[in-house]
């Protein structure tokens, strides 16, 4: 137990510092991509996808699936993600 204090007092500090530094680091697609999920075309290929996501759930045995809604979402997504991205990065 003494020993893991000494570590503790001893070592430990420094690595918390460089723990919290990367975690002040914020990954700049993540921040546009959730900026553009909130744009009005977005939402609405969103709320088609979750509209799909239920009718298909609802039911027992069926051969339909939302990828074609999938698809339009991450396309309405990424299209407003291409636009801002690079204006952000250096």
């Amino acid at each position: 137990m003494v020993f893991e204090e000494k570590m503790i007092m001893n070592g430990e500090p420094e690595d918390e510092e460089e723990e919290e530094e990367e975690e002040d680091m914020v990954d700049p697609l993540e921040t546009v991509r959730q900026k553009c999920i909130e744009t009005e075309h977005c939402i609405h290929t969103q709320e088609r996808l979750e509209q799909c996501e239920t009718r298909v759930g609802s039911r027992s045995s069926t051969e339909e699936d939302c990828t074609e809604e999938l698809f339009d979402f991450l396309h309405a997504r990424d299209h407003c993600v291409a636009h801002k991205l690079f204006h952000s990065v250096k």
